[in-house]
């Protein structure tokens, strides 16, 4: 069993900078692919970046690209969303999850998910 537990979310203005954190916990990630996703109200649940455990690489859905880090810290096992040039657009609640399947981007292929944190940007 793996537990996610998301924080770093907020109001905030257009062109700020939120950094979301994914503590996890229960058991060894080395074999996990960990990613964001984030769900807007009426829409489905949409990819943002994914990073491997072990092998750090990571990827990111075209929104992301260039405003968006995902990045880790393996003392402590936490996945972070850096997320800078914030958007209106950007306004959803976003999810930690982790997967034992690499590269995917389907949320229903991960397996353990956080209970999300929300963010909204205000223009």
């Amino acid at each position: 069993q793996v537990l996610l537990v998301e924080s770093g979310g907020g109001l905030v203005q257009a062109g700020a900078s939120l950094r979301l954190s994914c503590a996890a916990s229960g058991r060894a990630f080395s074999g996990y692919f960990m990613a964001w996703f984030r769900q807007a109200p009426g829409k489905e649940r949409d990819f943002v970046a994914t990073i491997g455990w072990s092998t750090g690489r990571t990827y990111y859905a075209n929104s992301a690209k260039g405003r968006f880090t995902i990045s880790k810290n393996n003392a402590d096992n936490t996945v972070y969303l850096q997320m800078n040039s914030l958007k209106p657009d950007d306004t959803a609640v976003y999810y930690c999850a982790a997967s034992l399947i690499p590269g995917v981007m389907t949320a229903r292929q991960y397996t353990y998910w956080g209970q999300g944190t929300q963010v909204t940007v205000s223009s």
